[in-house]
């Protein structure tokens, strides 16, 4: 089922990406078609057709129903989430693209840990089982390349970082290589509608600032918008979604499903 759902997304990618080629160059990614899924008449039943703060409000009931698990739990997990697709034996790392052993898991030089992509500072949740433990937005990192992104917000513009696969940095935000772009802008936008302030943690916002500090925000927001239409869901971050509701979590990460409520919302 799984190889099924990621196919018939593709030939939809498919046809989209013939049809911007024939329309010819633009300057700005044209905002993220609707979509539908196998989920729409079930698990986002309650959400289809609405917009706006409704649309965030839906999202937040549906979401939050979740199986949570331990910090030292997401270890193991991470290692099946983020396989690599062409070595079973490695995990790919998010912003360096490497592929890496994950016997390598730890704290030292040339391992890779466990990186919060919405700081776990920018709310003050910490490693806490939760929003500090939620593997919608936990994934492996090089640990020196985990320490230069730190807790900075997203923005574009920066210095190259080293081992960072293209990824750039400089004092307040930091920009993922392109091919993950609109992967952690949609890891941030499910934090922004998953933790709303209800169940005893911050209500996490997206925000158009950089340096939020420990405030409950992540910003920038009109690039993170950029970076979803810049960059659609691929069979990787599909696969991961649905790994994480059938095995771990059961909950989904909506805007991977449907990237236009991005737009729809915010």
């Amino acid at each position: 089922m799984l190889a099924i759902r990621i196919r018939a997304r593709h030939r939809r990618a498919l046809a989209l990406t013939v049809v911007a080629l024939l329309a010819g160059p633009s300057l700005a990614a044209a905002p993220a078609t609707a979509t539908t899924t196998d989920y729409d008449a079930t698990y986002y039943k309650a959400a289809i057709g609405k917009s706006g703060t409704s649309l965030k409000s839906s999202l937040h009931t549906i979401t939050r129903s979740q199986t949570k698990i331990s910090y030292s739990a997401v270890w193991d997990a991470l290692k099946v989430t983020d396989q690599d697709p062409s070595n079973s034996a490695n995990v790919i790392l998010l912003y360096s693209g490497a592929s890496r052993s994950k016997s390598l898991n730890g704290g030292d030089t040339g391992d890779w840990n466990r990186e919060h992509v919405w700081a776990k500072s920018h709310g003050d949740f910490g490693t806490a089982t939760g929003p500090g433990t939620d593997l919608h937005h936990l994934r492996p990192e090089d640990v020196q390349v985990n320490s230069i992104r730190g807790n900075k917000d997203f923005d574009d513009g920066g210095s190259t970082v080293s081992g960072g696969g293209g990824s750039l940095t400089d004092s307040d935000s930091f920009e993922p290589r392109d091919a993950v772009k609109g992967d952690v802008a949609r890891m941030i936008f499910y934090m922004a509608v998953r933790y709303e302030g209800d169940d005893g943690w911050a209500d996490l916002e997206v925000n158009s600032s950089v340096n939020n500090g420990s405030a409950p925000y992540m910003g920038k927001l009109a690039v993170l918008k950029a970076w979803n239409d810049e960059d659609p869901p691929d069979a990787f971050e599909e696969r991961r979604n649905q790994v994480i509701y059938d095995t771990y979590q059961h909950n989904r990460n909506p805007f991977v499903d449907h990237p236009e409520w991005v737009e729809a919302i915010w």
